[in-house]
C-alpha cells in the first residue's frame, strides 16, 4: 500500500543538505507554469529550500506568473516550521 501523500518533487529532496545551511530561511512548493523559467518544465512539481534571496527571485517568479506556490514553510536550523499562508512582501 502506498503513502497518498507522499509526493515526488523535482528540486531539492525533504532532507537535502541545504536545508540544514545556515543561511536557509524558507522552503516552498511549487508548480512551474512556464517553459522559460530556470525552475523546470511546465507540469513539474518543485520542491527548494531557499535563502532570502532566493525566496525573493521566487517570488517574483510567482507574481510574473511564472510558478504557483503550492506551499511554504520557514525553515529554522533545519527544522520545517509551517506557516498558514504565505507571508506579505515587506
Amino acid at each position: 500500500m502506498t503513502d497518498c501523500t507522499a509526493r515526488e518533487l523535482k528540486g531539492h529532496n525533504i532532507l537535502a543538505l541545504e536545508r540544514f545551511s545556515d543561511s536557509t530561511r524558507h522552503m516552498v512548493e511549487f508548480l512551474v507554469k512556464k517553459p522559460d523559467t530556470a525552475y523546470g518544465s511546465p507540469g513539474d512539481e518543485v520542491r527548494l529550500f531557499l535563502t532570502d534571496a532566493g525566496y525573493w527571485q521566487a517570488l517574483s517568479c510567482h507574481d510574473a506568473k511564472q510558478i504557483k506556490i503550492k506551499r511554504y514553510a520557514h525553515v529554522v536550523e533545519g527544522h520545517i516550521v509551517v506557516v498558514p499562508r504565505k507571508p506579505h512582501r515587506k
